[in-house]
C-alpha cells in the first residue's frame, strides 16, 4: 500500500511517517500475513465478520486485514462486526460512526447480555466465562446470518501466552487459543491472524493511529483475575529478561510430545530398545 493520500485506505489516513511507525506497521502486517499463511486461514472468496470490541487490538486487527486487502494479498470479503452488550456507560455511537467514516462495511448489534451476567454469575465470580460463551453464541449466529464461512478475532500473542498459562496453573493442560478452529458445529472457522503479533506492538499501533478506543469496564471493573495475575508475572519475567514472552511463544510451536507425559499423544508402551 502507498502512503499517498489518493491510493491509501482511510484507516491509514493520518499515519505517521516516522521511520519507527514504518518499522512497526511493517512488522505487524508481516507477522499477521505470516499467520494466516501457516495456518491456513485463507479461502479465496469466503466472506469474514471481523470482531470489533473498540479495543486496541480490534482496531489493529481491523486495519492490518484492510491493508492485506488493498494490497491484493487477502482474497476475502471483510464485514466489520459489533456486538453492543448493553453494558452501562457503553457509548453506543462511537464505533458505528467510525466504520461509517472510515467507509468499512459493517453491522452493529445490540443484545443484552450484560444483564444475563450480573444475574447469573454469583458475587465474587468472575464475568469472563460466561460473558465470552453469550457473546461467541452470538457471533456465530450473525455470522450465519451474513454468510460468513469464519469468525475473526482480534487476540494477540500475549493472550495465547496468558491462556497458556492460565490453563496450566488452574486448568491442569497444556492448551491455549488456536490460531484457527472449527466450531463444535463444524461450519465455521474462528481465526486469530494476530496470533504472532505483540500486544505491546498493538497499543503502540492503535495509539499512534488516534483510534477512539473504547475500555471494555465489565472485566475491567474486577479486581484478582487469573488473567490479571498471569500478566502480571509475564510482566515480571520480561522485566528480568527481555524477550522472554517471545522465547516462550516460540516454545508452543516447537511441541515434542515424546518429551511429554501423554500417552495419548505418545505410544510410551510401543518404544522398543535395540538389543543387537
Amino acid at each position: 500500500m502507498l502512503d499517498d493520500p489518493d491510493d491509501i485506505h482511510p484507516l491509514f489516513h493520518g499515519a505517521p511517517r516516522t521511520t519507527e511507525f514504518r518499522k512497526l506497521r511493517k512488522r505487524i502486517i508481516r507477522q499477521t500475513r505470516e499467520a494466516i499463511e501457516s495456518y491456513g486461514m485463507i479461502e479465496p472468496g469466503a466472506r469474514w465478520l471481523v470482531c470489533l470490541s473498540g479495543g486496541k487490538d480490534s482496531y489493529t486487527l481491523l486495519a492490518v486485514l484492510h491493508e492485506l486487502k488493498w494490497r491484493g494479498l487477502l482474497p476475502v470479503e471483510i464485514l466489520a462486526c459489533n456486538l453492543d452488550q448493553g453494558q452501562p456507560g457503553f457509548p453506543a455511537t462511537v464505533l458505528p460512526d467510525f466504520l461509517e467514516r472510515m467507509g468499512v462495511p459493517h453491522r452493529i448489534e445490540y443484545q443484552d447480555t450484560y444483564s444475563i451476567v450480573m444475574d447469573k454469575v454469583p458475587e465474587g465470580r468472575t464475568f469472563c466465562a460466561l460473558c465470552s460463551r453469550l457473546r461467541r453464541g452470538n457471533l456465530y449466529r450473525i455470522a450465519r446470518e451474513e454468510g460468513c464461512s469464519a469468525v475473526v478475532l482480534g487476540h494477540h500473542r500475549d493472550d495465547i501466552l496468558e491462556t497458556f498459562f492460565m490453563n496450566l496453573f488452574h486448568g491442569g493442560r497444556l492448551a491455549t487459543m488456536p490460531p484457527k478452529l472449527l466450531n463444535e458445529e463444524g461450519d465455521l472457522f474462528v481465526y486469530r491472524p494476530l496470533a504472532h503479533v505483540a500486544e505491546a506492538d498493538c497499543e503502540k499501533f492503535s495509539t499512534a493511529m488516534g483510534y477512539p478506543i473504547i475500555p471494555c469496564d465489565l472485566c475491567g471493573s474486577q479486581d484478582g483475575l487469573q488473567r490479571q495475575q498471569v500478566k502480571a508475572i509475564l510482566d515480571g519475567w520480561e522485566r528480568n529478561s527481555p524477550g522472554r514472552r517471545q522465547v516462550m511463544f516460540k516454545a508452543l510451536t516447537n511441541a515434542r510430545p515424546s518429551h511429554l507425559l501423554d500417552a495419548g499423544l505418545f505410544d510410551f508402551a510401543a518404544l522398543t530398545r535395540n538389543c543387537e
